[in-house]
């Protein structure tokens, strides 16, 4: 080969690599501006009785909770409670899917670098792992207290109820 087919190739790499590097910093820059707006996403839910309204940022976190002026007098503490966090879930569920879709484009097929270069690091280690989906909340069904005797006349909650032998 002569010195000017060798210079010649060696030009015509140097262009390929200086054009790969290129979209590299590009995909680089447009990969962190969809992170910025991936964790930007809010989800919001308000739990089917419309008593409980909840705002998640896109990283999991309960950001706000605000409760119906009636709340306290439609439920009780116990099913209020199911209700936040049904709703909580539901609000960190869409905010998690609304990341998602703004992330989804850079984490299909796009060429990684080590597919093209041995060794070089991957662009998709550059996008975070999104926490796992959580699941549905279901309470536990409550233990009743044991029903009282009729012969008992101390209320359930007194030191001198009888029941369970603690005598």
């Amino acid at each position: 080969m002569s010195n000017p087919e060798l210079e010649a190739r060696n030009a015509a790499l140097r262009g390929q690599v200086d054009s790969m590097l290129a979209n590299l910093e590009r995909q680089t820059a447009e990969l962190k501006q969809a992170q910025t707006e991936a964790m930007s996403k809010v989800g919001r839910a308000t739990s089917p009785d419309g008593l409980v309204e909840v705002t998640v940022n896109a990283g999991g976190i309960v950001t706000g909770v605000a409760f119906a002026p009636s709340a306290f007098d439609r439920s009780t503490p116990e099913k209020l409670g199911q209700s936040v966090v049904a709703t909580i879930q539901k609000a960190a569920l869409a905010a998690r899917e609304q990341a998602d879709a703004v992330l989804a484009p850079y984490q299909e097929g796009i060429p990684d670098l080590p597919d093209l270069f041995p060794g070089m690091p991957s662009i998709k280690d550059l996008i975070p792992t999104p926490p796992p989906v959580p699941q549905p909340y279901e309470p536990q069904p409550q233990q009743q207290p044991p029903p009282r005797r009729q012969d008992d006349d101390e209320p359930p909650e007194s030191f001198m109820d009888r029941r369970g032998g603690q005598w």
